[in-house]
């Protein structure tokens, strides 16, 4: 595998330091990720045995040296995404995620610094020069079994934020918690994370695990879907029609549509908004279904009913609005493309269904993951064709003229409360194939009948 510019650099680093007695190592996830035969975007080192103004005089002698982490010891380079840091010892002093007393030690041993890391395959060192692999918890065998492990019980929970990171590795890493850890986690206080850092373990469990329910799972387990997830939690134990979901309850449907939609999000245009959409979907779901007297189970509207609880849980994770309407848009239409292909729907409807998206070409892959989300349910890919054929056409149709305010104004009307009005029924006249003059002369027409009604 060719090595990147930072690895060279690192290579270049750690020669000048071993000339002064030094050692390098790379540390965390480029470690854990080479032994899984995967490259690592982010390149982490850490530098013992010389001092720490030794470490920026060589460093200056590669480039302009950079306060990455002034406050936990990390360095960098200008140009370079490279991080440098010397071992160090961490105390929690607050609740805050930076509430930590960090003393560097350049001194200290392998052994010593790798105690604070989070989990075992994390803690995994190797020596920049030799290749070397450290190896003090065994994270190499975790890696090899899928184990998340902790390091350092009783320094684990002095980051809550762990809790989450535990269930993202298992997800990404289709891995699962070991039990002890999953005590541990089980036990810890989340309540004081910040929804940005909780948001951050999501995303990557959505974008980069083949399995996302894995996380949810996994937090599950440990209880702590109620803090940061309640509406998804409360999804456990709502019945759905067996008829069309024997997987079971709605939390069981929902886990299989977002691994669904894990292996679409590439075709996708906005993949984190498409993954949130395809997590959140069918949470009106717990407060529109009932039990009919016949004994079947509906959830009538339940698109539009759950748009309040959804934006809710969204509001528990970021404050993105581009986002959120995002999520709120293509949740309210995903069972409209489905319903439309299996109906054949004329021309005029499917144009206005993909008018209303945020994106037609997104909410066509939602609809397809709901309906893969179901036990023994082929999808049937004539609904996607028929699907992808309606979007060029909504597309071809979207480059003819269309009736403007302008137009209106031309023909002698002045803008005011009903100009909104028509210009909606242009559209509604434009998606039924009229050309931009019958369509100007309909509604001049129309609005002349009214004036005398």
């Amino acid at each position: 595998m060719e090595k990147t510019r930072d690895a060279l650099l690192a290579e270049r680093v750690a020669a000048d330091v071993a000339q002064r007695g030094g050692r390098v190592y790379y540390v965390g996830g480029v470690v854990r990720d080479g032994l899984m035969g995967r490259a690592s975007k982010d390149i982490d080192v850490e530098v013992y045995g010389i001092a720490p103004q030794t470490l920026r005089e060589v460093l200056a002698a590669h480039g302009e040296v950079l306060e990455k982490g002034a406050s936990f010891g990390v360095l960098g380079l200008r140009h370079s995404d490279l991080d440098i840091a010397m071992p160090r010892k961490e105390r929690r002093t607050g609740e805050g995620h930076r509430d930590f007393d960090v003393s560097v030690d350049p001194f200290m041993t392998t052994r010593e610094a790798s105690m604070r890391r989070d989990f075992t395959i994390n803690a995994m060192m190797r020596d920049v020069l030799t290749g070397e692999l450290v190896d003090h918890w065994g994270g190499q065998e975790d890696l090899e079994n899928r184990v998340i492990r902790c390091v350092n019980p009783q320094t684990f929970r002095e980051d809550a934020l762990r809790v989450f990171r535990a269930a993202q590795f298992a997800a990404r890493l289709k891995a699962s918690v070991d039990p002890d850890t999953l005590s541990l986690c089980a036990g810890i206080d989340v309540t004081q994370i910040t929804r940005e850092r909780v948001f951050e373990e999501l995303s990557k469990a959505l974008l980069k695990a083949e399995k996302p329910s894995v996380f949810f799972r996994e937090l599950r387990r440990m209880d702590h879907l109620r803090e940061f997830f309640p509406e998804l939690e409360a999804c456990i134990g709502v019945e759905q029609n067996p008829k069309f979901h024997p997987e079971g309850d709605v939390f069981e449907h929902t886990m299989l549509v977002v691994d669904c939609a894990a292996g679409l999000r590439d075709r996708a245009e906005q993949p984190l908004g498409f993954m949130l959409s395809a997590l959140l979907h069918d949470l009106g779901k717990i407060v529109a279904t009932e039990v009919q007297e016949d004994g079947r189970i509906t959830a009538y509207g339940h698109e539009v009913q759950g748009l309040p609880l959804v934006e809710r849980q969204m509001q528990r994770l970021t404050n993105n609005q581009r986002l959120t309407a995002y999520v709120l848009n293509q949740t309210q239409l995903h069972m409209r493309p489905n319903m439309m292909a299996a109906n054949h729907s004329h021309k005029k409807k499917t144009r206005a269904m993909f008018d209303l998206s945020a994106c037609p070409n997104d909410l066509i892959l939602l609809s397809r993951a709901d309906a893969s989300g179901k036990l023994d349910a082929p999808y049937d890919e004539r609904y996607e064709e028929f699907l992808r054929e309606r979007m060029e056409d909504y597309r071809r149709i979207m480059l003819r003229p269309m009736v403007t305010g302008r137009d209106l104004m031309d023909a002698g009307l002045r803008p005011g409360a009903s100009f909104s009005a028509m210009l909606a029924r242009a559209r509604q006249l434009h998606f039924a194939g009229l050309s931009r003059e019958t369509a100007l002369r309909q509604i001049l027409a129309e609005e002349k009948s009214h004036m005398f009604e």
